[in-house]
């Protein structure tokens, strides 16, 4: 399966961010709901946790950046499994309609699993 086009209309934001019109379809993809933040004012289009890294990998990453890099190489083994396909398709499929925001509630959005998701989806791996 293909990657997103470089052209694609993607973007990264917390879900804590005040939504925008710019936005088109808000995706949140964290394994874990974000505290503090009802469903109501989080506006999104899905909740696909099923692209979030293991509750393994997420333990043991705990946004520590020195282990960034093998974190990164082990979130993209994850993403090639079988039950990661799907959802994977989704996110490409809302990319190719129109804009699409990947939302995360992480405080290092340049060094989390988000950065990596959104390599991954324009390599199309």
């Amino acid at each position: 399966m293909g990657g997103i086009s470089r052209n694609a209309d993607v973007r990264v934001r917390r879900v804590y961010d005040p939504p925008e019109p710019a936005d088109g379809a808000r995706v949140l993809v964290d394994r874990l709901w974000p505290r503090g933040l009802s469903k109501a004012d989080a506006l999104l289009t899905e909740w696909c946790k099923d692209v979030a890294p293991s509750t393994e990998l997420r333990r043991w990453y705990r946004h520590e950046g020195e282990r960034y890099e093998r974190f990164a190489e082990r979130y993209r083994e994850e993403l090639t499994g079988e039950a990661v396909q799907p959802a994977l398709a989704r996110l490409r499929e809302l990319a190719a309609d129109g804009p699409l925001t990947l939302l995360t509630a992480t405080k290092e959005v340049g060094q989390s699993h988000v950065q990596v998701l959104l390599e991954v989806l324009r390599e199309g791996s």
